[in-house]
């Protein structure tokens, strides 16, 4: 664990860490659930798409994430619900 507060980290380095912990415990279900928060999804989802079909495994879902938003920015309220959502997993998952 870090001494560092998990509000000072990079998006990037509390997305990292919050998937590394999803990853090693096989957590289908953070991804789900972030992916959910994505812009987009709620497009997919009224036209027939799976929210559920997206955690097929987890080298699926972080593949997903990858295609999803690359090297693109986020836009701030996606990226501040993000930072939002990793904050809480961490420490519910006591990683924080």
């Amino acid at each position: 664990m870090s001494d560092v507060p998990l509000e000072d980290l990079s998006f990037e380095d509390l997305r990292k860490k919050a998937f590394s912990y999803a990853e090693r415990h096989l957590d289908v279900g953070f991804f789900t659930d972030l992916f959910s928060h994505m812009p987009g999804m709620a497009a997919i989802e009224g036209e027939g798409g799976d929210l559920g079909a997206v955690g097929g495994t987890i080298i699926e879902s972080v593949r997903a994430w990858r295609e999803m938003v690359g090297d693109e920015q986020l836009d701030e309220t996606t990226e501040t619900l993000l930072r939002a959502r990793f904050v809480t997993y961490l420490r519910e998952h006591g990683e924080g």
